[in-house]
């Protein structure tokens, strides 16, 4: 892996008497596609919106490529190149597809005026790039809105995108790998091979060991668990692990893990 995009250290948030998260650290390295996994209510929604600023941390520090940043805000977060697609992908539903992707980020002359030809030709090359095959879709239509939002984060200039994988897949898909979870991997990859960074949300363990790179696991606020791929020999000893934690709130060792005899094997 390449450096460190941004490293978020000992972050606490609290909402009243509820802490969401309690010192938690990680970071995402330049190129790197992070799975983030964790049960309701671990803390994963409330990590990713102090990433991407729109939550102020209540103590911690963040730094973005070495360097600490104070004031940390959506401007800051968005200038250092964060994007995110969040869980209901904040998108215009009776919008075109082309106002979508644009919104916020038009393309202009010096007066002020929309260049709406070249933002819906740009539109048109990144529907493509979505696959978007069906000549149905096209810029001036409602948007199908995950694809929509892809195609938002893909154009913009991030070097850090987070995503819930929620948002592209129907129940049914989530319980197989079908062809359209399959363009979505490769977007992520994609944006991987091009030298950004994906933080990958999922409650499904078989998309994220698929994709992933390296794992994160939050547990009540807490990260108990950062390990590359290379230390999880299949998605199977992933679930094991989850198990394991949340049972315990502790990261797997050799007198807790699943794996031992008589503990009991993955979740079906």
């Amino acid at each position: 892996m390449g450096e460190k995009l941004v490293e978020l250290r000992n972050i606490t948030k609290s909402f009243g008497n509820v802490c969401a998260l309690n010192q938690v650290s990680m970071y995402v390295s330049e190129a790197e596609i992070v799975g983030l996994i964790g049960d309701n209510g671990a803390g994963k929604s409330t990590l990713i919106k102090v990433l991407s600023g729109v939550h102020a941390p209540d103590s911690g520090e963040i730094y973005v490529r070495g360097e600490k940043v104070d004031g940390w805000s959506v401007t800051k977060a968005q200038a250092a190149g964060i994007e995110t697609v969040y869980q209901d992908r904040a998108l215009a539903v009776q919008q075109t597809i082309a106002h979508n992707i644009f919104m916020g980020r038009e393309i202009s002359r010096l007066l002020g005026f929309i260049r709406l030809k070249k933002q819906h030709a740009e539109a048109e090359r990144l529907m493509r790039e979505m696959g978007f095959t069906s000549k149905v879709f096209t810029p001036t239509r409602s948007s199908p809105r995950c694809r929509a939002a892809s195609a938002r984060v893909s154009r913009s200039p991030g070097r850090c995108t987070s995503t819930p994988t929620w948002s592209f897949w129907t129940s049914r898909q989530r319980r197989s790998r079908s062809p359209r979870s399959y363009k979505v991997f490769n977007f992520i990859r994609a944006a991987r091979a091009k030298g950004s960074s994906v933080i990958f949300i999922s409650h499904n363990i078989y998309h994220a060991y698929d994709v992933s790179d390296r794992f994160i696991i939050l547990d009540r606020g807490t990260v108990v668990m950062d390990t590359p791929k290379s230390e999880v020999p299949t998605a199977e000893h992933l679930v094991e692990d989850l198990q394991v934690i949340a049972r315990t709130g502790r990261r797997p060792t050799a007198d807790t893990s699943a794996r031992d005899p008589g503990v009991g094997g993955p979740a079906s």
